[in-house]
């Protein structure tokens, strides 16, 4: 038994998406406040902790719409009837629609869950929606609540505002009292595919009957490890020094509790430690008497206890298996060995011990200690034998882990994603019992932890601008349609992302840029002219104009904000393709595969040149490029203006900042691009600074700009703040 697929509609910023699982792991990635955190509370909230959602988890712009309800409800004058259909309230609930696909062999789990007697598929669905559970009770409480608190402040005569003011704000008291979470039994027929990214959950029959109780009680069993683990610095101070209740301490304190404490049903194994427990007590309450004898004896010359019937004191000791590990020193990270008297301390308690450390210990240990319980190992119950046949456990194990990437540094990160799951699945009944599946949902935003599995397994959360009097929202892109056919474009995707770990995957906006230079200088650009757009959270990849087309199908995909900065890069297609100096009316053409072949789509030089806005952007989609475009130039000598077609990054910035590179001193392309400079005529200029650039090192050329005293008199290309002018327009919305 699996997930296969969850529909979460009305549900924060999930309005309306699906979410692929894979049958061992699955990871959420996308940009803060993209709703990774939000699919994982809604698992949870809808799954195992019904009783914790509230009127905050209702998508924000759904607030409007209950508040409509309420005022309709308050304004029926007279013998008015109000609607009290439930109806009303579906568009504006939260609900999560759950698929799960069914082995022959685990029907009899299903069974109160299959549609018709006719149903011979392996998918079921069950939707668990929050609704109210009297429509006359909700009506009549509030509208008596409403009444009561608008007399009220007419009778003081006052302009004050009791509660509740609204139904919304009704409901932020009394949700627990009039709504809870059902099931509902769904129609496979009536499965819709997904449209722009957006789920379509199928309509209820109004005629359709609940499912009583819970419909995935001894189906599921769904555990969370938090992103607030619960660690705190061992020298704070303060209230959250004293509930640290996340250490290791505490959780093999309850491992032990629950699976190994011989106190708890004993067995023949267990009676020896019990013994000895025995044996200790009594030694230690005869120690115990001996010391007090002194104390006692001064208490009964004041004539108690033992005096007129007062009862005497007795110290007796209880000693408890889990009292030796409550205590702060209970577990211990050993350092280096005992000496031979054994005088040496072997280890120091865990609080001294880094926080990424115990984090690392403490996840895995979370890990062993929910598949343990699953399993029920030890003392949870008893192990059937082969002749009993298999144990009746739950057939499927869901974990939720929030941002495992808290504390841990970059190479733990990759170490747990690799173990995580294998830790889950350690255990022989899981590999005799095939049926028994178990299914990790992690949510992250460390791309060290994104690139350790294969892209196929990640889920990415796309958020969208909110619409004109609406709020933003988000939709998932399941990347497993982007990298599950193998082709040179996957391949290649896959591996470049690797290769440079970018943080494509959790950024506002992505630029890709052509080489060294622009990888250096443009982060320059952005902190020193638009500080905005330094405020976002861009992802800057170096890949050439030949190989940044490969990127458009995972591009697309995300549907994120993408700036491509490139070069036109003109070759003469009569001289064998080779490069040339750029101009017009030599029926020259582009190499570089993006411009000829993705945005702006134009081959020819003279085509390309003079475009600009909307031509170098894609049509319904937030990607542009910025290449290139003719500048005019003129030298004190010159009579007029010429123009010049800039073929490279650095000649365009040599162009733009004509008197600053005259000024510069400085070896290598800096002093080749100032000699350049030195000539009488515009028109001279150009070929000699386009050889400059062609046979130089553009990597140390770009480190000896950023040592410029005054960074600011560095202008940036023309193209290029045309393209990050679009970029800050395109994410500051976004933003704000």
């Amino acid at each position: 038994m699996l997930f296969e697929f969850v529909e979460i509609r009305n549900f924060r910023k999930l309005q309306s998406c699906r979410i692929d699982l894979l049958d061992n792991k699955s990871v959420f990635v996308g940009a803060n406040n993209s709703g990774k955190t939000s699919a994982m509370d809604a698992l949870n909230l809808f799954l195992k902790a019904r009783e914790k959602i509230s009127t905050r988890d209702f998508t924000l712009s759904n607030w409007r719409g209950i508040n409509q309800i309420g005022d309709k409800w308050q304004k029926l004058a007279g013998a008015e009837q109000p609607d009290l259909a439930v109806t009303s309230w579906e568009d504006l609930v939260p609900q999560l629609d759950v698929w799960i696909k069914i082995l022959p062999e685990e029907v009899h789990y299903v069974s109160h869950l299959i549609p018709t007697l006719g149903w011979n598929s392996n998918r079921l669905g069950v939707r668990l929606r929050l609704e109210p559970n009297n429509m006359e009770m909700l009506y009549k409480d509030f509208t008596d609540s409403f009444t009561a608190a608008r007399n009220m402040t007419e009778k003081a005569g006052k302009s004050l505002r009791l509660w509740p003011k609204s139904l919304w704000d009704f409901l932020e008291k009394r949700m627990s009292t009039h709504f809870s979470i059902c099931a509902y039994i769904l129609d496979e027929a009536k499965l819709l595919d997904t449209a722009d990214g957006k789920a379509r959950p199928q309509a209820l029959n109004p005629l359709a009957k609940q499912v009583q109780g819970d419909p995935f009680a001894g189906l599921v069993k769904i555990e969370i490890i938090n992103a607030q683990r619960g660690f705190s610095d061992p020298n704070s101070e303060g209230e959250d020094r004293t509930k640290t209740t996340g250490n290791l301490t505490h959780q093999l304190r309850e491992y032990y509790n629950r699976h190994l404490n011989p106190e708890d049903k004993p067995e023949p194994a267990d009676l020896e430690a019990l013994q000895a427990m025995e044996e200790a007590r009594e030694s230690f309450d005869g120690k115990l008497l001996r010391s007090f004898d002194r104390s006692l004896d001064e208490l009964k010359k004041l004539n108690y206890p033992g005096f007129g019937g007062n009862p005497g004191i007795r110290i007796s000791s209880r000693i408890s298996a889990l009292d030796g590990l409550n205590h702060t020193s209970a577990v211990q990270f050993e350092l280096m060995k005992a000496d031979s008297t054994g005088d040496h301390p072997w280890g120091l308690p865990e609080k001294y011990n880094g926080l990424g450390y115990q984090n690392l210990i403490s996840m895995v240990f979370k890990l062993i200690r929910f598949r343990d319980e699953w399993m029920q190992v030890g003392k949870l119950a008893a192990i059937p034998s082969d002749d009993e046949g298999a144990p009746d456990f739950q057939p499927l194990h869901l974990v939720l882990v929030e941002e495992p990437e808290a504390h841990l540094h970059a190479q733990v990160q990759q170490v747990f994603m690799k173990k995580a799951y294998e830790v889950l699945r350690n255990n022989a009944l899981l590999e005799k019992y095939k049926h028994f599946s178990t299914q990790m949902v992690v949510s992250t935003h460390s791309n060290h932890i994104a690139f350790e599995i294969p892209f196929t397994a990640l889920r990415y959360f796309r958020r969208h601008p909110a619409p004109d009097g609406g709020v933003p929202t988000s939709t998932v892109t399941n990347l497993h349609r982007t990298f599950g056919t193998e082709n040179d474009t996957t391949r290649f995707a896959a591996r470049y992302l690797r290769t440079t770990h970018g943080d494509l995957f959790f950024a506002d906006g992505v630029i890709l840029v052509e080489g060294q230079a622009e990888r250096m200088l443009v982060p320059h650009f952005i902190q020193h002219n638009y500080p905005r757009l330094s405020s976002c959270y861009i992802a800057i990849l170096e890949i050439g104009g030949s190989h940044a087309h490969t990127l458009r199908p995972l591009l697309e995909d995300l549907g994120i904000t993408t700036l491509i900065i490139t070069d036109l890069d003109p070759v003469d297609p009569t001289k064998d393709n080779g490069s040339v100096y750029p101009m017009k009316g030599q029926n020259l053409a582009t190499s570089n595969k993006t411009l000829s072949g993705w945005v702006p789509a134009k081959k020819l030089v003279d085509e390309l040149c003079g475009l600009d806005g909307n031509a170098v952007a894609m049509a319904g989609r937030p990607v542009r490029v910025a290449y290139q475009q003719p500048i005019q130039v003129k030298f004190e000598k010159d009579d007029m203006s010429v123009e010049i077609i800039p073929s490279t990054f650095e000649v365009a910035l040599a162009f733009d900042n004509i008197e600053l590179f005259k000024s510069l001193k400085g070896t290598g392309l800096i002093a080749k691009i100032k000699e350049a400079l030195t000539v009488d005529h515009a028109a001279e200029a150009g070929p000699k600074v386009y050889e400059a650039v062609r046979k130089s090192n553009k990597g140390d050329f770009a480190l000896d700009l950023l040592f410029l005293e005054d960074p600011k008199k560095l202008t940036v290309p023309t193209y290029i703040a045309a393209g990050l002018k679009w970029l800050e327009e395109q994410l500051i919305p976004v933003k704000l």
